[in-house]
């Protein structure tokens, strides 16, 4: 019996902060960063203390939200990617996933980058493995055999920037990402100049 109440208490505390997370989420999709923690937490159906024993300040709370999209959008992206026989096709399904987020979900990410959630330790849970399939397609000769894991950050980079959310939905990334694909195969390749400095991610 003694244990009973703490127990319930943490399984309702692990409920709320999960409620709080999602419902961020949603709000932070349909109306960006000017969403305020206390209609997040109108939202949600806690107090705003709730709220904030949780997440003391709105940029943990955005950044639980990254960490979310992490866990259930990007990350079984990327077991898909290196589950794919076909190496070269596994990294277009890695940049994919990201392009299909940031273009289906602007405002999240707009809202994690203006609160500079989007961390330098995101980056390898994304960057090594798709060096993995780099380095695997450069050995099966589907891609050319000077490219870089740097070189890839920034097509994403490139494709990202394109992206017109406030027009409505945008797919037109999908053909952007074929023809610079095609560009990483090494037939008729031209010889890359010297690599610069890896971009911020």
């Amino acid at each position: 019996m003694s244990t009973d109440a703490p127990r319930r208490r943490r399984a309702d505390a692990a409920r709320n902060a999960e409620r709080i997370t999602r419902t961020a989420r949603a709000a932070f999709a349909e109306a960006g960063g000017g969403v305020t923690l206390e209609e997040i937490a109108q939202r949600a159906g806690v107090g705003l203390a709730t709220l904030y024993r949780h997440f003391p300040s709105k940029e943990k709370l955005v950044r639980e939200v990254v960490e979310e999209l992490m866990r259930e959008e990007i990350e079984p992206g990327i077991t898909r990617a290196l589950a794919e026989p076909d190496p070269l096709r596994g990294m277009s399904l890695m940049l994919e996933t990201v392009l299909a987020l940031a273009a289906g979900q602007p405002g999240i990410l707009a809202t994690a980058k203006d609160a500079g959630a989007l961390t330098a330790d995101l980056a390898p849970r994304f960057i090594e493995p798709l060096t993995r399939l780099l380095r695997n397609a450069q050995a099966a000769g589907q891609a050319r055999a000077d490219l870089e894991p740097d070189d890839l950050m920034r097509i994403l980079g490139m494709l990202l920037s394109t992206l017109r959310p406030a027009e409505g939905p945008d797919e037109g990334w999908r053909r952007s990402l074929v023809l610079l694909l095609d560009a990483l195969r090494p037939d008729g390749a031209t010889p890359l100049p010297p690599a610069a400095p890896p971009a911020r991610c």
